[in-house]
Formats: C-alpha cells, sequence, structure tokens
C-alpha cells in the first residue's frame, strides 16, 4: 500500500491560518497580543518553512523510501524471517487499532527525539532554530531548522524494526506534524479535561519560554502523558509573564545566521579548553554546560535556585 504524507496538503492550510492569525491579531488592538508578529521575524520564519518544505521529499526519500523500508525488510526476510520465526509475525498489517497503536508508538519517540534536542547541545543546534524567535504564533510553527533530517529518523526506525509498515509510520509522522502546528497559538485557552491527557496550546507556550522554571519542559507531541511520566510536564501559571525565545539568541534575522549561529557558538566554546573531554562535554552535554562554571545548564540553574 502506498500512502500521501499529509503535510503535502497541510502547507496551504498553514498559510492561511497563518495569515488568519496575523490578521486577528492587528484588528484587535486593545488585546495585549497585538504585537504578536513582527514582519522581519515573520520573514525570517517563513524562509526557515519554505527551505523545509523543498527539503521535505528528501526526507520522505530517506526516511520512508531508504532508511524505514531498509529497516523494515532487514529484519524480515532478509535476516531469515526474524518477525516471523522468533515474534511469530510477519506484519501488524492496517487494521484500525494498529494505526492508533503506530500513532501511540510515533508519539513515544517524537517525546525522545524532541527531549534529546534539548540536551544534547549538538542536537541543539539544528533545533533551536525552531526557539530562535521570541514570538509565539503559527509563524514560528514553520520555524523549522533544516539538518533534524539528518538525525531524526534514527529515533522512529525501531517502529518498522517491528513489523509496522513504513509507509504507515510516515502518515502517522505527517499527523504529528499537523498537530504541532496548531499548538503555536496564544489565542486558545486551557482545554479543561483534555489537559489531562493531550499536549495542548498552554503546555506549548510553556515549551517556548526561556523563564527558568518552564525551560525543557513539555517535549510531547499529541500527548502529555510521557512527559507526566518521566517528570517533564510543566502546567502554565498564568501569573507568570511568559519571555519566549532562547537565553542565547542569534540577534539576526539573517537565514543563514538563524541556522548556524548555535554551531559556531560550540566551536567557540570547544576552543576554551585543551582538554579533549571538555571538548566532547561542550558538544554534547546539556546546553550551558562549561568546564570553569561560567555557564551553567538548565538543571544546575534550578539546583541553585532550590537552595537559595
Amino acid at each position: 500500500m502506498d500512502f500521501t504524507n499529509p503535510l503535502v496538503y497541510g502547507v496551504p492550510c498553514f498559510l492561511g491560518l497563518i495569515l488568519l492569525e496575523l490578521t486577528y491579531s492587528k484588528h484587535h488592538k486593545k488585546e495585549k497580543k497585538k504585537n504578536l508578529y513582527k514582519w522581519k521575524d515573520l520573514a525570517a520564519s517563513l524562509t526557515m518553512g519554505i527551505g523545509s518544505a523543498i527539503l521535505a521529499p528528501l526526507t520522505k526519500t530517506i526516511a520512508a523510501i531508504v532508511l524505514f523500508n531498509f529497516v523494515y525488510e532487514i529484519f524480515n526476510p532478509i535476516l531469515d524471517g526474524v518477525r516471523t520465526n522468533i515474534m511469530g509475525y510477519e506484519s501488524f498489517g492496517y487494521a484500525w487499532y494498529i494505526w492508533i497503536l503506530c500513532q501511540l508508538l510515533d508519539d513515544f519517540s517524537y517525546y525522545w527525539f524532541h527531549r534529546q534536542n534539548h540536551n544534547v547541545r549538538f542536537l541543539w543546534a539544528a533545533h533551536i532554530v525552531h526557539h530562535s524567535s521570541d514570538n509565539f504564533n503559527l509563524g514560528t510553527a514553520v520555524r523549522n531548522g533544516w539538518f533534524t533530517i539528518l538525525y531524526k529518523p534514527f529515533f522512529y526506525m525501531w517502529i518498522v524494526a517491528i513489523g509496522f509498515p513504513p509507509e504507515m509510520l510516515v502518515v502517522c509522522l505527517g499527523i504529528e506534524a499537523l498537530w504541532q502546528f496548531q499548538l503555536h497559538t496564544v489565542y486558545v485557552p486551557k482545554l479543561g479535561f483534555f489537559e489531562k491527557i493531550l499536549n495542548t496550546h498552554t503546555m506549548h507556550q510553556v515549551h517556548h519560554a526561556q523563564n527558568a522554571e518552564y525551560m525543557d519542559k513539555n517535549h510531547g507531541g499529541f500527548l502529555n502523558i510521557f512527559d507526566r511520566i518521566f517528570g517533564t510536564w510543566k502546567e502554565l501559571d498564568e501569573t507568570i509573564a511568559i519571555k519566549y525565545g532562547v537565553t542565547h539568541a542569534p540577534d539576526s534575522y539573517n537565514p543563514i545566521t538563524i541556522l548556524t549561529h548555535e554551531y559556531k557558538d560550540i566551536w567557540r566554546d570547544m576552543k576554551k579548553s585543551k582538554n579533549w573531554y571538555h571538548k566532547f562535554k561542550y558538544a554534547f552535554a546539556a546546553p550551558g554546560w562549561s568546564h570553569d562554571g561560567n555557564t551553567l545548564t538548565i538543571k544546575q540553574q534550578r539546583k541553585i535556585m532550590s537552595d537559595t
């Protein structure tokens, strides 16, 4: 069977919803959200989004046609039918409940993919693009880094290895991306009962905040259950004024600078010490790590806050 990635149909909707939110925000000047969009920032975000859209076919080729199909096939039949002879089945097939299970496993993988983007600085260098705007709107939703396609599929290939069809996983990835897009708005309030299950708009506002109490929280895709299980869930406190963006911003609307500034910072920091272990840590420890304590990770900052 062959399925089309839902993102193919999502892109026109993305542009339409961005225009709708932009128009709404500009015509409700009495609201505190009247400056929701800045033109240069929006232009930078759209440039990032267009680049991602151009690279999307490459992503599908690498993930679906090459990597996912290779892993799917190598476990059955190339490796003498691992799934058939050891697990007792060849494939999970396409039943409706298999789709739901695949979407759940996709969400689990997305959680760890997203969390590691915040916990490993070299990955953060690719992901920081999405967080680099100090605005939170649907334009920010398309402000995606271009280098995550090089490693994102590796977080998901175990799903096809155990027997989920590659094309099914690609569709689930597209659905996940559609949900993630619409989370980037301040116009949806808390959703009552659904807050107990879903990753909602207010939770994603927390995720995009640079407030110390909010950083590295709410990594979930559809659901917030994995954040709750693994201790990274945080509810929005409406008494706290959110400051969006990152603590070390690129301070530029130039797309190349936005894409590469954190890699340059890593290289600069690696040169601070001649110790090779320190150099490794600057690249692969959590953002903020330093060998001399001049900068701190968010965990170190929170420990100091709790001790005072």
